[in-house]
């Protein structure tokens, strides 16, 4: 008995040895390359400081002088307006095209992988530089209007009202991700259900709303709660397109934390405008999870 407990004890300190081996890697890398820069970053954001000078503690100053700052507003309203457009239309396309690809056939695959490329590929400075070349007065969207035998020159980028939905549009374009979210769970739902609705009397509509979507309220929740923290952090879409023009109509917040700290050197109100965005996601995160229990459904199939 007693040698079957050493044993025992033995494996378990086998597995305790090779459990905090297996997880150094991302424990080190979570401490070195998250806590400690964050640490940091909050510091920062209580001085004056520039990258070049080193930081002079200020208190608030920081804090306060966003109140006093028209683009800070300006920044903020451009990002609501981006997110709350872009995301629920991405989501309503996704869950169309998830619908349309969940009866399997031979394309299948090829199909889910090709809408899904413009999520990993989306974001990249490649794409950016083809969607500004597209929409360019000389580019392909003007182009394909003059064949069509409509206005010719339309100056998409330059122009405060359609400047922004450049980049919605690209936002709605990467939506695979959610797709094939919607996709797995849209599998999930027994056929038994469908079944039952149609013995009733329920029509393809109906039961889209009465069976479908009441058991994806918490795909939808999901994919709410990500592609909205995802729209309010995007950066590469505005900074490359139309770097905050014109007259500032697209720039997003955290392209205006970048220019604040590393354009203007004003690192330490960039370090502020970084907190506050995390106040801001973590508040809208919060939000999302409070009005959860009014409507998803979480009963089961």
């Amino acid at each position: 008995m007693k040698k079957s407990s050493e044993k025992w004890r033995t494996c378990l300190n086998r597995e305790s040895v090779a459990g905090v081996v297996f997880t150094l890697p991302f424990i080190l890398g979570f401490l070195l390359f998250m806590l400690v820069p964050m640490g940091i970053s909050l510091y920062y954001s209580f001085c004056d400081y520039n990258i070049l000078s080193p930081p002079v503690f200020t208190g608030f100053k920081n804090y306060t002088n966003m109140f006093h700052d028209e683009t800070f507003f300006k920044a903020i309203g451009v990002t609501f307006y981006y997110a709350l457009v872009s995301v629920p239309l991405r989501l309503i396309f996704a869950l169309m095209v998830a619908m349309i690809l969940l009866k399997t056939t031979k394309a299948s695959g090829f199909y889910r992988a090709a809408y899904y490329l413009p999520s990993i590929i989306g974001g990249s400075v490649a794409v950016s530089i083809l969607w500004k070349r597209m929409f360019a007065i000389d580019g392909v969207v003007n182009k394909l209007l003059s064949v069509f035998g409509l206005e010719e020159g339309i100056s998409w980028l330059g122009n405060t009202k359609t400047a922004i939905w450049t980049l919605i549009i690209l936002a709605v374009w990467q939506f695979g991700s959610s797709m094939l979210v919607f996709l797995s769970s849209l599998k999930q739902i027994p056929s038994t259900l469908y079944e039952a609705a149609r013995v009733d009397g329920a029509n393809s509509v109906t039961q889209f709303f009465k069976v479908t979507l009441p058991l994806l309220t918490p795909t939808i929740f999901f994919n709410l709660v990500m592609q909205m923290i995802n729209g309010f952090l995007a950066f590469t879409q505005c900074y490359i397109i139309t770097q905050g023009k014109p007259m500032n109509s697209t720039l997003f917040y955290t392209v205006y934390m970048y220019q604040q700290s590393f354009e203007y050197y004003n690192t330490g109100y960039g370090a502020a405008l970084a907190w506050v965005m995390l106040a801001i996601v973590g508040l809208i995160t919060l939000f999302l999870f409070a009005t959860k229990r009014f409507w998803v459904y979480e009963g089961g199939v």
